[in-house]
């Protein structure tokens, strides 16, 4: 599979980190070594499927030791948790950031526009990191769940901030409950799931359609309704 993401960037044809007097210093071989194993079990998950994933098979990729593994992670699932956690983070980050950019008196639906991009941007541009996220993290067990639902919740939020903001710049825009925030991102994972599934749909694709979902839902806007 061909490696095109930064997040599953691995190190195979790679030296190791550098030992004795070329030695990094204690806190950035750790670092270094923790980031080769997130984006080693990425690269790995993407490839051969979650289940299949040995932690030597981590190791290999990373280029550390068994022993290194084990000095981070207790085992593979606490390793995919962090690898998730981080990519969502970073991507939490880049729609803030492209948002937060966005000169003051945009439109609420301009500005909802370019979050949509930047998430499905983001997606693309890491299509190992969009599969485990999608496919193969909820087989991860228990915990896997439970971070689903923390991550969901955490779109939600967006979504809310994103409302409030709409609200005070348009009063058409009506009250919601909170259940809608959350009924938005569920929208949005399921169809999100069935592209990478399918492998066949581009998703920047649905840019559009997720812009009219998010307005449907939270800008009380008929679908076909021209964005303003």
């Amino acid at each position: 599979m061909k490696q095109e993401g930064s997040l599953a960037r691995t190190h195979e044809q790679e030296p190791g980190l550098p030992r004795g007097r070329a030695s990094l210093p204690a806190d950035a071989v750790r670092a270094a070594q923790r980031e080769r194993l997130i984006r080693a079990i990425i690269a790995a998950s993407a490839e051969s499927g979650y289940l299949r994933v040995t932690v030597a098979d981590v190791v290999s990729r990373a280029k550390v030791s068994r022993a290194a593994f084990y000095a981070h992670f207790a085992d593979k699932d606490e390793c995919l948790l962090a690898a998730t956690r981080y990519g969502r983070r970073v991507l939490i980050d880049r729609i803030t950031a492209e948002t937060g950019a966005l000169p003051r008196e945009t439109a609420p639906a301009e500005a909802l526009r370019v979050a949509c991009r930047a998430f499905l941007g983001f997606l693309t541009g890491e299509p190992e990191f969009t599969r485990v996220f999608y496919l193969e993290f909820p087989s991860a067990g228990p915990r896997a769940l439970a971070r689903l639902v923390e991550a969901q919740r955490r779109f939600a939020r967006l979504n809310e901030v994103w409302h409030q903001r709409a609200r005070a710049a348009d009063p058409r825009v009506p009250a919601v409950p909170q259940e809608a925030y959350l009924a938005a991102v569920g929208a949005t994972t399921e169809l999100v799931r069935a592209a990478v599934h399918s492998g066949q749909a581009r998703l920047t694709d649905l840019e559009d359609t997720l812009v009219r979902l998010h307005l449907a839902i939270l800008g009380g806007r008929p679908w076909d309704h021209e964005e303003a």
